[in-house]
């Protein structure tokens, strides 16, 4: 998995500075616990994607480009006289522009990816068919891209949660205060002894 993919809005690290090669990641501070998790998150992306999620359909999904060749391994002389091996390629671009814009990071981050030609591949050699193995990597791509999404994009926040957390936030924010001052005041009695 990349750095990109584990560092998402909701990691208890914050990158802090490069020491030789290797990066260097210290906690965040403890107040960020009475954020929600999707808090961290842009509505409006928050929004699409979860609006693209639910109407997502394998049918949905652009057809690709599939060649074919002969499968290895066993199968007898089907195997050996016919090419039905499915190697199909979905061009990223072709990709984004139907993905809401939070998946967007993760699609080169797929073992999928090829830099190369900047596409997906998916290969699918298991059917006797190309017809059954051209939809073999039709479902391969939506469940990468459903996989994905639930890697990326948090669940809603229950409104007792939400509730909960502004308390916390409510709750933090006076401690903060009453903190700043308290040390205000013994700064003040310290100028205060000296004069």
């Amino acid at each position: 998995m990349s750095l990109h993919r584990r560092l998402q809005p909701s990691s208890f690290f914050s990158v802090t500075s490069w020491s030789g090669s290797r990066l260097m990641l210290v906690p965040f501070p403890r107040f960020i616990r009475h954020q929600a998790f999707d808090a961290s998150f842009d509505e409006e992306e928050l929004s699409e994607a979860r609006k693209w999620y639910q109407s997502f359909k394998i049918d949905s999904l652009p057809e690709g480009n599939t060649s074919f060749a002969r499968s290895s391994g066993p199968g007898g002389q089907h195997v050996n006289k016919t090419e039905t091996k499915a190697t199909t390629t979905w061009p990223v671009p072709q990709l984004l522009s139907r993905l809401p814009k939070l998946l967007h990071a993760g699609i080169r981050d797929s073992k999928y990816f090829s830099k190369r030609s900047d596409c997906l591949v998916f290969q699918a050699q298991t059917q006797r068919s190309r017809t059954a193995n051209t939809e073999d990597n039709r479902q391969k791509l939506f469940d990468e891209l459903q996989k994905l999404y639930q890697a990326t994009v948090p669940n809603a926040t229950r409104p007792e949660k939400a509730v909960k957390y502004e308390a916390l936030k409510k709750s933090a924010t006076e401690s903060r205060i009453k903190s700043k001052k308290h040390h205000a005041s013994k700064k003040a009695s310290r100028r205060g002894g000296s004069e």
